[in-house]
C-alpha cells in the first residue's frame, strides 16, 4: 500500500473525541496511523483537495468500517468533484452512525452529478426535520441551488425566504445565506436589492468565507487591477530600457515611463456502493457546488 508522507509533528492525537472513540475498534498501531492521516485530510482539504484524497484512500484501505473514515473519505471525494464516490462514502457513514447530519450535502452531491430533481425530493424528506437549525438552513441552500440549475430562478429566490433570512442575529451560515440570496435576486434583475443583501452578507462575513466585497465592488462599477500584473508590467519595461533601443546619430535617448423546498419524499433506489472505474475517477457530472454547503466537519482540534 503506497503512503503518503506525514509530518513529524502529526500524531493522531488532535483528532475530534468523538472519532477518536470510533479508533478504539483497532489495534493501537493501526488506530494511530488512521488517525494520523484523518488528521491530514482536514489540514489539505481546502488547500489541496488531491493530497487530501490521497490520505483518504490510505484511510480507507486500513479502516473502511470506521464511519468517520468513510464521512472524512466523503468530504475528500466532494472537494475533488467526485460526487457519485463522496455520495456513496456519506451513505455507508449514515448507515455506520445512524446520523442525519449529512443529509444536505448527500443531496449536493445529486446536484453535483446533474440530478438536480433528486436533490429536491431529498429536501422534501423527514430527515430534514431531524437537521438542527444550522443542517436546515444548509438543506435550503442546497434546494434553492438545485432551483436554479433547473432554471427555476424565481422559484430559488422563494426557497431562500425565511425567518432565518430575517434574522439580525448572526450564525456561521448567516453570511453565506445572505450570499446566496443576493446572487439569487441577481439572477432574476432585482440588482437593487441583490446589492443591499450582498452590503448585509459582507457585514456577517467575519471569516471572509464568501467574495461579498467583490461582488458589491463590480455592482458599483470598480474594477481591480491584480498587483501581480503591474509589477510584471514594470519588470518588462524595465528589462526593455536595459536593452536599449538602437540610435541613430542625432537622436536622443529619453526616459520612458484586475423558500420553498419544494419536492416530494425521497426515495433512495440506488444504495450500492461506489464502485471506481478503470482509470480512477466517477461517473458523476455537474458543476463544483461546494458553496452551497457547510465545509466539511472533520475537525482536527480537540473539544
Amino acid at each position: 500500500m503506497k503512503r503518503l508522507p506525514i509530518p513529524d509533528d502529526v500524531t493522531g492525537n488532535e483528532i475530534d473525541k468523538s472519532v477518536r472513540q470510533e479508533l478504539l475498534s483497532l489495534p493501537k498501531t493501526l488506530a494511530e496511523d488512521v488517525a494520523r492521516n484523518l488528521v491530514m485530510i482536514a489540514r489539505l482539504l481546502d488547500e489541496d483537495p488531491e493530497t487530501a484524497y490521497g490520505h483518504a484512500k490510505v484511510a480507507l484501505r486500513l479502516a473502511s468500517r470506521v464511519g468517520a473514515v468513510r464521512e472524512a473519505a466523503g468530504f475528500a471525494a466532494y472537494a475533488t468533484g467526485r460526487y457519485q464516490e463522496a455520495l456513496a462514502e456519506f451513505r455507508a457513514a449514515r448507515r455506520m452512525t445512524g446520523t442525519h447530519e449529512l443529509w444536505p450535502i448527500m443531496a449536493d452531491c445529486e446536484r453535483g452529478m446533474g440530478r438536480p430533481e433528486r436533490a429536491l425530493e431529498m429536501a422534501g424528506a423527514p430527515e430534514v426535520q431531524r437537521l438542527d437549525k444550522a443542517g436546515q438552513v444548509e438543506m435550503r441552500l442546497v434546494a434553492a441551488g438545485a432551483r436554479r440549475d433547473m432554471g427555476q430562478a424565481e422559484a430559488a429566490v422563494v426557497t431562500l425566504q425565511s425567518p432565518e433570512l430575517g434574522s439580525s442575529a448572526v450564525h456561521p451560515w448567516t453570511a453565506r445565506l445572505r450570499y446566496a440570496y443576493a446572487d439569487a435576486l441577481l439572477d432574476v434583475g432585482r440588482e437593487a436589492e441583490a446589492r443591499d443583501w450582498f452590503a448585509k452578507a459582507l457585514e456577517a462575513d467575519h471569516d471572509g468565507t464568501t467574495d461579498a466585497s467583490d461582488r458589491l465592488a463590480r455592482l458599483d462599477g470598480i474594477e481591480f487591477t491584480d498587483a501581480l500584473d503591474e509589477e510584471a508590467e514594470e519588470e518588462m519595461e524595465f528589462q526593455g530600457e536595459d536593452e536599449g533601443p538602437e540610435f541613430q546619430d542625432g537622436d536622443v535617448d529619453e526616459d520612458s515611463v484586475p423558500a420553498a423546498f419544494g419536492g416530494e419524499e425521497y426515495y433512495d433506489e440506488d444504495d450500492e456502493e461506489y464502485e471506481e472505474s478503470e482509470d480512477g475517477e466517477s461517473d458523476g457530472a455537474g458543476e463544483p457546488v461546494k458553496k452551497d454547503v457547510a465545509e466539511p466537519d472533520v475537525d482536527a482540534t480537540d473539544d
